[in-house]
């Protein structure tokens, strides 16, 4: 770790991130180096090293952050409202998750390369994260639908949390996907992720309504 203040250093490793975040719009993961990241900071691109050993640990810590938000989103649901019904609660956590396409993706496309290719003290740091996420949508849970058991708000996460590694690529084609399901006549209809991800919710949630 280089020389200097914890400012500077969480201060380079967010330039870093943000980098591998505006390359990620526009190329994929396979296709993003070191030196791409490298050429959209104001440092050295070796410099990186010093901060991330692969580019995997980069994408790691993008994917931790775009879960920090969305556990801030989380709790302000959870914060600002005194009762929702399954609908409403639904329209919120989907509209939380409408934000986080870039969480999403990384998560359905690329969580094995980032985690298996980081070190074991960054894999735990996301974790960490994961885990927080799972308490925010636990809380929620329990606030709003308080006839929920233990065991149905565990039931809840363990199909909810597999459901979303699989939402991008339902709600995200590129048009050669299209022309293939096109010819392979697949009965395909296009759902934004706020749609399929607040349908689920309102079938999961309906039932334990006040």
């Amino acid at each position: 770790m280089p020389k200097g203040s914890e400012e500077l250093t969480n201060a380079r490793k967010e330039e870093i991130i943000n980098a591998c975040a505006s390359l990620y719009e526009t190329m994929s993961f396979k296709d993003i180096t070191i030196r791409d990241i490298g050429g959209k900071t104001s440092f050295s691109r070796t410099s990186i090293y010093n901060y991330f050993q692969t580019k995997e640990e980069i994408f790691l810590a993008l994917l931790k952050r775009e879960h920090e938000e969305w556990i801030a989103d989380l709790r302000h649901i959870a914060d600002s409202h005194e009762a929702l019904s399954a609908e409403e609660f639904a329209d919120m956590l989907a509209g939380s998750l409408e934000k986080r396409g870039c969480m999403l993706k990384l998560m359905s496309m690329n969580i094995y390369d980032m985690e298996v290719n980081s070190r074991l003290e960054n894999l735990i740091s996301f974790k960490l994260s994961y885990a927080d996420s799972l308490r925010a949508v636990s809380c929620c849970l329990e606030k709003f639908f308080p006839g929920m058991t233990v065991m149905d708000i565990q039931e809840f996460l363990y199909a909810f949390f597999p459901f979303l590694f699989g939402v991008y690529p339902y709600t995200s084609h590129t048009e050669k996907q299209k022309e293939a399901m096109e010819a392979a006549h697949v009965n395909y209809v296009h759902y934004s992720v706020r749609e399929i991800i607040r349908s689920f919710l309102v079938r999961m949630l309906k039932s334990f309504e006040k």
